[in-house]
């Protein structure tokens, strides 16, 4: 993606709570949820569109608590599938 189109998503995702590291290309984010059965949910349908995606997150769960680190290692660093998989996470935690 060019630099005005990866600036432009950046802006977007950090609009909805996504951080930037600065240690490394990639895209962060942590999600809270009432229960360990809510963050599990989520994290099983996050699981289902990545494995579709075969783009994979870096994520740890402790009870209600969900940490996600998108980055393609592929290409190192961000590209249009973190972003794509960002999005979708998003929705999906809306939903919970």
């Amino acid at each position: 993606m060019s630099a005005a189109e990866r600036d432009q998503m950046l802006l977007e995702l950090k609009a909805t709570g996504w951080i930037q590291l600065e240690e490394r290309d990639a895209l962060y984010k942590e999600l809270h949820f009432k229960t360990f059965n809510q963050a599990f949910g989520f994290m099983s349908r996050v699981a289902l569109q990545a494995e579709k995606m075969n783009h994979h997150p870096e994520w740890f769960n402790v009870y209600n608590k969900v940490q996600i680190t998108l980055t393609t290692h592929d290409c190192g660093g961000l590209s249009r599938k973190d972003v794509r998989l960002a999005k979708f996470i998003d929705k999906v935690a809306l939903t919970m």
